[in-house]
C-alpha cells in the first residue's frame, strides 16, 4: 500500500491533487500554529517547558574552592570592623530559596504537562546583563533580591564572556538559562521590547483589565522611559506578579527602590535589620569565584600581598579619559589619600611603626600604577611595595579574558584593610561592597558635573552599599510619601543609596 501510494503521488497524473495536498497541509500548519501562540492556548507554554527542562551539564559543585576557603584570605589585623553576619530570617530565607531553586529549576525534570504551567506553583525571573562587569553584578544581585521577594527562580542569560567566572550557587540544580529557552537571543532587543515590554502593555491598556502575559520583559536600563519607571509603584506589582515569566533587562542596583515599596519592606527589615549590609550578604552568598578564577586570584595574593601587614586598594576608574587629565587625577588622588594619612605625606617620611603596605592598583591604565610605584614603591620608599594585576587599557565588551580579568581586580581589592575608590564606579561599589570596607571615594573630574574649586578631593562613604544611578523620579526622599530608608549618594547627587532605618 506504500508503495503504491508514492507511485500515485509520483505520477504525472497526480500533479494537482499534490498541489491541493501541500496547500491543505500549510493551511492546517498556519491554523495550528496561531493556536499555539495564542496567550489562551494552553500550549502557549508548552515550549518555556520544554525549555526549562533541558539539561546543561554545569551544575553546583560542592568543590568549589572559593567558598571553601575564601575565610583564609580575609583582611590583616588592621581590618577594623568583623565582617557582617547575615540575620537567621534571611538564613531560613536562602535554605528555602535553594529547596525552590531544585524543584523548579532546569534540572528538575518537570513533566510537560502544559495545564500546569500557568498556576503559581512554579514563576521565573531571567537576568539578561549588558554593560561591563560592575553593573552586571549589581544587576545581578538586585534580581536575586526580587526573586527572593516574590518566590521566583532566578536564571540567568550569561553570553561566552561570562563564562567560568562563578561557581554555580545553588544546591544540586543550575542558575544557567536553557539553551532552547524560545526567546533567549531576544530578551534585549528593541523588537522584543516593543512587544514584550511593561512598558509598552502599560502604555496601551489599563493593567487592571489585562490578563497576565506569559512573559514580560521589565525594562529598567538607563534610558528607561516613564511608563517603564512605574514598575516600582506598587499598584503595578499585583499585575507583575500573575505573569509566569519575567526578564529583568538592567544593570544597576535597583535595591533602594525595592525599599521605598510599601510592599516589599516589612520583608526587606526582617531579612535585613542592619539595612546597610544588603549587597555584602547577597554578593557573598551568590558570587563565589569559580576555581579557575580563585586560582588566578590567590596565585597573585600569595605572591605579592600575603605578607603585607597592611593593603591598600586603589580602584581608579576615569569615564572621559581624553577630556580629564592624568594629573588632574593624580592631584585628587594624592589630595585624597595624604590628607587622610592613607599614605604618607611625602616619600621621604618613614612608615609609622616601621609597618610594611602594600598597594594593589585597579586601573585600565598603566600610568596610575607607574607613577604611584615611582613615589612610594620599594625602590624610592622601603616598606611599601605597589602591584598591579593588569591594564586592558579600555574597557572591553564581549571578552571572556577580560572580564575575568576584571573580576580577578575586584576580588583583590576586596582584600585589602582600606579601599580607595573613583566616583560613580560600580567596580569600585562592588568590591568595597564584598570587602565590607566602607571606601575613601575620590572625585574624579567630571567635564559634564564640574565641582567647585572648594569642594573636598574625596569622601567617606557612610556605609557600603552601592548607589543606584538612575532612580525614577518618585523614588527621591525629598518626595512627598517617601519614607523608606534612602539617602542621595556621596558621588552621584541625583543617585540613590540604603542609608539605615
Amino acid at each position: 500500500m506504500g508503495r503504491r501510494l508514492t507511485e500515485f503521488l509520483n505520477s504525472s497524473s497526480s500533479g494537482k491533487f499534490r498541489l491541493i495536498l501541500v496547500a491543505a497541509f500549510a493551511v492546517v500548519s498556519l491554523l495550528l500554529a496561531a493556536a499555539l501562540l495564542s496567550p489562551e492556548s494552553p500550549f502557549f507554554y508548552l515550549p518555556l517547558r520544554i525549555a526549562l527542562s533541558s539539561r546543561r551539564p554545569r551544575i553546583y559543585d560542592p568543590t568549589c574552592d572559593s567558598r571553601r576557603d575564601h575565610h583564609s584570605y580575609s583582611a590583616t589585623k588592621y581590618h577594623r570592623t568583623p565582617s557582617p553576619q547575615p540575620s537567621p530570617y534571611l538564613l531560613a530565607k536562602l535554605r528555602d530559596y535553594e529547596d525552590l531553586h531544585r524543584r523548579c529549576g532546569p534540572l528538575s525534570d518537570p513533566t510537560l504537562n502544559p495545564q500546569e504551567f500557568r498556576t503559581d506553583d512554579c514563576k521565573f525571573v531571567v537576568y539578561a546583563p549588558s554593560q561591563g562587569l560592575g553593573n552586571r553584578i549589581l544587576g545581578l544581585s538586585s534580581t536575586f533580591l526580587y526573586a527572593l521577594l516574590t518566590n521566583r527562580v532566578l536564571l540567568v542569560e550569561f553570553g561566552p564572556d561570562m563564562e567560568d567566572l562563578f561557581c554555580e550557587p545553588f544546591p544540586n540544580s543550575t542558575w544557567y538559562l536553557p539553551e532552547t529557552f524560545p526567546f533567549r537571543f531576544q530578551l534585549q532587543s528593541h523588537r522584543f521590547r516593543k512587544a514584550y515590554s511593561f512598558g509598552t502593555l502599560l502604555q496601551k491598556e489599563d493593567l487592571l483589565d489585562s490578563s497576565a502575559p506569559a512573559l514580560l520583559q521589565i525594562f529598567l536600563q538607563d534610558k528607561y522611559n516613564d511608563y517603564d519607571k512605574l514598575f516600582f509603584r506598587d499598584e503595578n506589582q499585583g499585575f507583575v506578579h500573575r505573569v509566569p515569566w519575567l526578564a529583568l533587562v538592567h544593570d544597576g542596583y535597583l535595591i533602594p527602590c525595592l525599599f521605598q515599596m510599601q510592599s516589599f519592606r516589612s520583608e526587606l527589615e526582617k531579612l535585613f535589620p542592619d539595612q546597610e549590609t544588603v549587597f555584602h550578604h547577597l554578593a557573598k552568598y551568590l558570587l563565589s569565584p569559580s576555581n579557575e578564577a580563585w586560582e588566578h586570584i590567590t596565585g597573585f595574593y600569595k605572591a605579592y600581598l600575603a605578607k603585607a601587614e597592611e593593603r591598600i586598594g586603589f580602584q581608579i576608574r576615569v569615564f572621559e579619559p581624553k577630556k580629564t587629565t592624568f594629573p588632574a587625577v593624580m592631584k585628587q588622588i594624592m589630595s585624597c589619600t595624604q590628607k587622610h594619612r592613607i599614605l604618607p605625606q611625602s616619600s621621604e617620611v618613614p612608615l609609622r611603626n616601621g609597618t610594611s603596605k602594600s598597594i594593589f592598583v585597579a586601573s585600565l591604565s598603566r600610568k596610575y600604577y607607574e607613577e604611584i610605584d615611582s613615589m612610594y614603591g620599594e625602590r624610592s620608599h622601603g616598606g611599601i611595595a605597589v602591584y598591579q594585576a593588569s591594564h586592558e587599557g579600555k574597557q572591553h565588551f564581549g571578552d571572556n579574558s577580560h572580564n575575568m580579568k576584571a573580576w580577578m581586580d575586584i576580588y583583590l581589592l576586596s582584600m585589602s584593610d582600606v579601599l580607595v575608590t573613583s566616583s560613580m564606579s560600580t567596580f569600585g561599589y562592588v568590591a568595597a561592597g564584598i570587602a565590607g570596607v566602607r571606601p575613601w571615594i575620590v572625585m574624579i573630574p567630571d567635564p559634564y558635573h564640574p565641582r567647585g574649586a572648594d569642594e573636598p578631593s574625596c569622601e567617606r562613604a557612610v556605609n557600603i552599599e552601592p548607589c543606584f544611578h538612575f532612580p525614577p523620579w518618585f523614588a527621591y526622599p525629598d518626595q512627598p510619601g517617601t519614607v523608606g530608608p534612602v539617602a542621595r549618594c556621596e558621588d552621584v547627587s541625583w543617585g540613590l543609596k540604603i542609608v539605615g532605618g
